[in-house]
């Protein structure tokens, strides 16, 4: 059974620029080109590989005048995506080309890692993996094959104590501890412990009380996978039996069915199941050309293009 974050959702800025940083300059695929189903005037985009596999996944909701968001206790603090060791020049050079804040490289659990915040101030990170250069990749005219993006490599926990979060991982969502780096606990996904998209979750101890603030550049949730209903079912069923935790009823989200909750630290998790996946209203050769709506809102197609942003 497979188990990992299966996508990272975020706010943004400007649609426009968030496009251009993830699909250009990362080089990411727009994989959907959708709406927030609860705010339907807001654009939902979803990047990913290919074919957007779960754990390629990082999707945002751009607000045009959205106010910058604050990193703090019970938050995502970082965001980190997968490159083959080899490419950490490669991308080094593009970071500086365009423009981006990044910090020099430095080592992480034996892992080169690359910090970088994009332009709405979101802490994202480029960690450098030995032998994926053997894995497919989405490649672009500027992005070639051997130096692109193997979708999401781990999310950083910022907790005042990890301990529940922890329990939380490693008895309903299938993770198991790996490793420890000063205040770093590491842990992944059991059925992906050597390698694997979108299969690591670090927990990092906070030095402080601080609260974060919701905005434009912070992480609105963290989705971990099912494989189907039923999994999917079998973890809430743990989390209230277990953990007194009390999920979402299940909502469609027309390219996976979600469960949410928050978890002890604060921090809001989704569960959702991996199918039926983003080909399902459009075929994967052209996934995310057109702004897909779910079947409850097609009828007001005209007024939601009316008032959302022009992108290309």
């Amino acid at each position: 059974m497979p188990h990992g974050i299966h996508h990272v959702t975020a706010m943004a800025g400007r649609a426009h620029r968030n496009l251009d940083i993830y699909a250009r300059t990362l080089g990411l695929r727009l994989v959907k080109r959708t709406v927030n189903f609860d705010d339907p005037g807001t654009y939902h985009f979803y990047y990913g590989d290919e074919t957007g596999q779960p754990g390629s996944i990082v999707t945002f909701f751009p607000w045009e005048h959205a106010a910058p968001g604050q990193v703090g206790v019970g938050e995502t603090m970082e965001t980190a995506l997968r490159i083959p060791e080899t490419a950490v020049a490669f991308w080094t050079h593009r970071l500086v080309a365009a423009g981006l804040r990044h910090e020099a490289p430095q080592k992480r659990f034996g892992e080169t890692v690359l910090r970088v915040r994009d332009p709405d101030g979101m802490r994202l990170a480029l960690v450098g993996v030995p032998g994926l250069e053997a894995e497919p990749a989405w490649s672009t005219a500027e992005i070639p094959a051997e130096a692109a993006i193997r979708g999401v490599h781990s999310v950083g926990l910022l907790l005042a104590d990890p301990a529940p979060t922890a329990a939380i991982l490693t008895d309903v969502l299938g993770f198991a501890e790996v490793g420890r780096d000063d205040e770093v606990v590491r842990y992944r996904a059991v059925d992906a412990r050597d390698a694997g998209v979108g299969a690591t979750v670090d927990l990092h101890t906070a030095g402080g009380p601080a609260r974060g603030r919701l905005g434009a550049g912070s992480v609105h949730h963290v989705a971990f996978r099912a494989a189907d209903d039923a999994a999917q079912a079998d973890m809430v069923a743990r989390l209230a039996d277990r953990h007194g935790i009390t999920t979402t009823g299940q909502r469609d989200r027309n390219y996976f069915r979600s469960v949410y909750f928050r978890e002890p630290g604060g921090v809001l998790f989704e569960i959702a199941t991996d199918q039926p996946g983003f080909a399902v209203d459009e075929p994967i050769a052209s996934l995310g050309t057109a702004l897909k709506l779910p079947p409850q809102l097609e009828p007001r197609r005209a007024a939601i293009e009316a008032v959302l942003p022009q992108v290309a």
